[in-house]
């Protein structure tokens, strides 16, 4: 058995979405997913038990800052990332490469891998794949990924193709690299920028290197949504119907819902938690800034529709007050919900596509949101 299969359930014939299952070594997900993101080792403000209550099955560590600090031998010296934060369930570890690749004035790439300086001190550091193999086999994530390299948008073709190329001979050494395949999955990253051609070219050359699970990278960097929904039309049917489709940085509800009409199974990103901080959070009826003063008085929970801790316990204006006092539990609280959120819609997204109504779930969701008018 491989370290991680996938299992399909259902195919909704209204859109073609999929409900399945992904099976890893410390659990098995429902998919489509939504995945919160543990940057370093954490989920900012949130603990296991509380990710477990919410619903979460996996989450993601990254491998650049966890390479920076603790380091990965010193995770692997715990006895890997489940045991360092206390997480028995699945997890995915990136590949470092978007962090590396969006420190633009930082780094230098190569054929051979990156130089880059460290965020924390400055100080020059190199990542190639066989070393992102090395960190990631360290930590022992259940789903490891490809080095790649995340193209900007917008870019030249010329670069666009030479990148793609790149990710593809990356791509190789790191299967060639990776020390652990009978307990972690190697996911390749389908990269070609907005170009359909290279886009196409990617899938088909990481199709042939037979990878466990699939990723489709440099999305969601800044190009219009019915861009994004283009590549994933021309690219997603090109990957095997039985193994995993990963959409990598996309947590907004309508991405998460326009892919899964798609055919995406796997999403990830820190939207959710970095809203919340800065207390913006997801209701119903859409985005509110839960610190403005028009919620002073205003006694209902952050989304009479939500099931999460905030929303039966707490009121708008408690947590407003949170806010502008400087509470610390104010971020918990809206980090908390917004979690949430994410993860029941993903509930009512399998649901619809079970019972084959996807397009008419988004049509309901995106007029209450107001994405609509």
């Amino acid at each position: 058995m491989a370290a991680v299969w996938y299992e399909l359930l259902h195919v909704c014939r209204q859109t073609g979405a999929r409900l399945g299952r992904v099976h890893t070594p410390h659990g098995s997900f429902d998919t489509p997913v939504f995945m919160p993101v543990g940057t370093q080792a954490a989920v900012k403000g949130m603990s296991p038990d509380e990710l477990k209550e919410i619903g979460a099955d996996i989450i993601l560590g990254n491998t650049y800052h966890l390479f920076l600090r603790p380091g990965h031998e010193i995770v692997k010296k715990a006895g890997g990332l489940h045991k360092f934060m206390n997480w028995d369930r699945s997890i995915l570890t990136d590949s470092g490469g978007f962090q590396v690749f969006s420190l633009a004035d930082l780094r230098d790439i190569k054929e051979e891998g990156v130089i880059f300086k460290s965020h924390i001190d400055g100080s020059k550091l190199f990542i190639s794949p066989e070393i992102s193999m090395e960190i990631q086999n360290a930590l022992g994530s259940d789903i490891i990924m490809a080095f790649d390299e995340c193209a900007p948008y917008p870019c030249e073709y010329e670069y666009a193709k030479k990148s793609m190329e790149m990710t593809t001979h990356w791509a190789v050494r790191c299967k060639k690299a990776h020390k652990n395949p009978e307990k972690q999955a190697l996911f390749g990253i389908v990269q070609g920028s907005t170009y359909a051609d290279l886009r196409q070219e990617s899938a088909k050359q990481l199709v042939e290197l037979d990878f466990p699970g699939y990723a489709i990278g440099g999305l969601s960097v800044g190009e219009p949504g019915e861009i994004m929904n283009e590549i994933l039309e021309q690219t997603v049917p090109l990957l095997p119907q039985d193994k995993p489709r990963y959409l990598m940085g996309v947590g907004s509800p309508d991405y998460l819902i326009d892919g899964s009409i798609r055919g995406v199974d796997m999403f990830d990103c820190v939207l959710p938690s970095r809203i919340g901080r800065n207390g913006t959070v997801f209701t119903s009826h859409g985005r509110i800034i839960v610190r403005d003063a028009k919620y002073a008085e205003d006694f209902s929970p952050i989304d009479t529709e939500c099931d999460c801790y905030a929303c039966r316990n707490f009121s708008r204006a408690y947590i407003r007050h949170l806010f502008k006092s400087g509470e610390m539990f104010g971020l918990r609280l809206a980090t908390w919900h917004n979690l949430r959120f994410l993860i029941k819609l993903m509930e009512n997204i399998r649901e619809a596509i079970k019972n084959d109504c996807l397009v008419d779930f988004r049509k309901e969701f995106f007029t209450k949101y107001g994405y609509i008018k």
